[in-house]
């Protein structure tokens, strides 16, 4: 008997540790990333749009939020955020360079923490 639910709890742990695995074509994530206005918002959606698998971004001026749906099967959010840095602008997990954010024009150089 105990070899029985030895072994109903060893698929347990293995059939819920693979579902938290599970990749999802429509997986949802909303971050921060640093901007300060209308040209910010079309660099940072259109560096976001640039990576392979993401189907939806949105950035709000007003929040600084961004919002992605992607394809985890084809990209992974720190490829967005790696894209979006590229471009000049920084998330908590990656920083532009210096020398492409001093590119920025005047009015989209936000302060950098």
């Amino acid at each position: 008997m105990k070899k029985i639910i030895y072994g109903m709890l060893l698929l347990f742990v293995a059939i819920s540790t693979q579902a938290q695995d599970k990749i999802s074509k429509n997986a949802k994530y909303i971050f921060e990333v640093n901007g300060n206005c209308e040209q910010c918002q079309k660099r940072i959606q259109k560096a976001a749009f640039s990576v392979d698998g993401v189907k939806m971004a949105s950035w709000s001026l007003e929040t600084h939020e961004m919002t992605i749906i992607l394809n985890e099967e084809k990209c992974s959010l720190l490829e967005v955020k790696k894209a979006i840095a590229n471009v000049g602008h920084d998330t908590k997990e990656v920083k532009a360079k210096d020398e492409v954010y001093e590119k920025l024009h005047a009015c989209c150089q936000y302060e950098r923490e």
